[in-house]
């Protein structure tokens, strides 16, 4: 039978709650604490570090550009079995040596718009002609990283097509969560 959290609650679970409001992490912007009104009174929901936590950061959106298409784990395999698209880390190069996803290339978010030719645009920064752009996937360490979005917001704004353009929101932190495979000291 499913339960649901009210279910929980009936059932005399109780969730943790934050001992400090100067312990959570910020879940966008300066906003740590969103208020929702419940059938059952107020909750706070609120972000802590965990284990699986790679970076503090705040959450980002599932689509950073209007046009580019978020995706998950087996589009990411997928395309790295099939190459029908780059899979590009977009972290810097500290992130990338401690671990990455295998079959990976490395374009870091602050030079993304420098290097557009790596994914099949041609010309330079401030003039790319990107009609022949790569499909790619974009990834960095997960959902509160702003790595990759601000890279796909650069690219958008060079003239990289947003609809060649996919986000792996989960980044590192759902790869190494859900126990895939990762390559350490690549450069």
């Amino acid at each position: 039978m499913h339960r649901g959290f009210f279910g929980l609650l009936a059932l005399g679970l109780t969730f943790a709650v934050p001992a400090a409001a100067a312990d959570n992490l910020k879940i966008t912007g300066d906003e740590t604490v969103v208020t929702i009104e419940t059938d059952d009174g107020v909750v706070d929901i609120t972000r802590q570090k965990t284990e699986a936590a790679l970076i503090g950061g705040v959450l980002q959106p599932m689509v950073p550009v209007p046009g580019v298409t978020p995706v998950g784990e087996l589009e990411v395999l997928d395309a790295l079995k099939t190459k029908s698209a780059k899979v590009v880390d977009m972290r810097t190069l500290e992130w990338r040596t401690k671990s990455t996803i295998p079959g990976s290339i490395h374009i870091p978010y602050t030079e993304v718009a420098m290097r557009l030719n790596e994914l099949g645009c041609s010309g330079s920064q401030g003039a790319w002609d990107c009609a022949n752009a790569d499909k790619m996937i974009a990834f960095c360490n997960g959902p509160a990283c702003p790595q990759s979005p601000t890279a796909i917001k650069a690219m958008a704004r060079e003239g990289y097509p947003p609809e060649k353009i996919f986000y792996y929101r989960g980044g590192m932190q759902d790869w190494v969560v859900l126990g895939l495979t990762v390559a350490e000291d690549m450069f």
